[in-house]
Formats: C-alpha cells, sequence, structure tokens
C-alpha cells in the first residue's frame, strides 16, 4: 500500500473499532485514540524522557498528555504553531502553574513564549504524531509533512542532530509491517503504545536537512515559517 493507503485504513479501523477519540471524525488527522494517555506514561518513564530538559512535541489531541507530564516535571517544552502558520512556542515548566491547561493549544498562547528560530535552545528529544508506524522505525503522517519540515529546519538550525532521539505515541493497531519511505522522511527510534514500549534500533539515517527540491513553491508559499526561514538564509 502506498501512504495514503495506509492513513486510509488506519483512520478506518480506529473509528469503526471505536479506538478513536475525541476529535471526531479522525479522518485527516494525526489520530487521537483510547490509551493516549497510557502511552504517555509509558514514555515518560525511558530514560531519554528523564533526563530531557527541553522536548520538541507535536501540537496534536493524542500527545497532549505527554506535554502535560513533561511540564509537570519542570521540563520545557516547545510546540510548533499548528501548519507552521508562525513561530514557534517555548513553555517553561518551572514557570506554570497549571500544565494541563498548558499542554492545550489554547494553551500554549497563554502560557508559552512565542519564538523565533534564533532563540530556540538545543532539543533533546522529538516527540511525533503518526497515523502509522513499524515497528522498524518507518512512520507516516496525515500527509501535510510538516513534522519533517520542523525537524529539517532544526536540523539545519544545529538545535538536533543525527543523535537526539525521536518518539512517537500510538495505538497498537496504528503499527503495520512497513511503510515506504523518501530522503525526508523521519524514522522514529522510540514508540509507546497503549501496551508496551518499542526500541525500532532503527538503521536508516534521520534527514540532514531541508530537501529543496522536494519543496514546491506552492508549499513554501502556504508555510509562512518555511517562508520566512528560506528568505532569511538567502534560499528563496
Amino acid at each position: 500500500m502506498d501512504k495514503q493507503e495506509i492513513r486510509e485504513e488506519i483512520w478506518k479501523i480506529l473509528e469503526e473499532k471505536n479506538i478513536a477519540s475525541f476529535p471526531r471524525p479522525v479522518y485527516g488527522r494525526i489520530p487521537n485514540f483510547k490509551g493516549s494517555n497510557i502511552a504517555a506514561q509509558i514514555l515518560s518513564k525511558t530514560p531519554e524522557f528523564k533526563k530531557a530538559e527541553v522536548i520538541k512535541v507535536n501540537p496534536d489531541s493524542p500527545q497532549r498528555k505527554i506535554r502535560e507530564i513533561a511540564l509537570t516535571q519542570g521540563k520545557k517544552v516547545l510546540s510548533p504553531t499548528p501548519r507552521l502558520k508562525g513561530e514557534f512556542f517555548l513553555l517553561d515548566g518551572k514557570k506554570i502553574s497549571d500544565p494541563k491547561k498548558a499542554s492545550s493549544i489554547s494553551g500554549f498562547t497563554s502560557f508559552g513564549e512565542k519564538i523565533n528560530f534564533d532563540k530556540i535552545p538545543p532539543i533533546d528529544l522529538i516527540i511525533v504524531g503518526s497515523v502509522a508506524v513499524t515497528r522498524k522505525g518507518d512512520r507516516v503522517g496525515k500527509g501535510e509533512g510538516y513534522s519533517e519540515l520542523e525537524y529539517a529546519i532544526l536540523r539545519e538550525l544545529s538545535k538536533i542532530d543525527e543523535k537526539t532521539p525521536v518518539a512517537t505515541t500510538v495505538h497498537s493497531v496504528q503499527i503495520v509491517e512497513e511503510i515506504p519511505y523518501q530522503i525526508f522522511d523521519v524514522p522514529v527510534d522510540i514508540i509507546a503504545t497503549e501496551q508496551e514500549l518499542i526500541r525500532t534500533h532503527s538503521e536508516r539515517k534521520k534527514p540532514t536537512g531541508l530537501y529543496l527540491e522536494f519543496l514546491t513553491k506552492e508549499k513554501i508559499e502556504d508555510t509562512p515559517y518555511l517562508r520566512y526561514y528560506l528568505k532569511i538564509t538567502g534560499r528563496y
């Protein structure tokens, strides 16, 4: 199956088996799922999470609990504006009195500091949302490519490197046998489900930066943060 067929199949399974959670329907989304809080707790017990001081987390619903846990533990959480429409938000758990509220998308603007790329601190752990993953670390998102763009920009800024671990939380039904991948796709090192922790031992190298040959002019124009970054660096 190609990536879109995999997405459609997973969304269908989550809905038909009533595994999907709010917001529904999950079609077209990084799907929230019953058990996402358990998966977050499992991930939070890993050495990578425990020792991380700055964690970059996607703004989607299934990762809200892991954002809350990170803030509760006094960590800094970096989260992008959805679809890279603006800058990143940096939330400092040591300064936040209500981690649960701050972990929501609306909480980012109330509790977080909007920062430009030059103010982003070095990142110790990346947590991404996924529609499907394989046990060897291949991943597919909802199809818009923002996780890959965020990773590429952070890599170019030297905020992360090849050794920066990448984790995701999914329901066990989101684990599939094969996912096709391209050079810009980011493999995951750690998968936490509602049942287990999986270390993928991925043999694929992570992207080293932006691969402009895969970006259309329309994609750049529709992504303000990306367009701004490319203009600042003289590449657009």
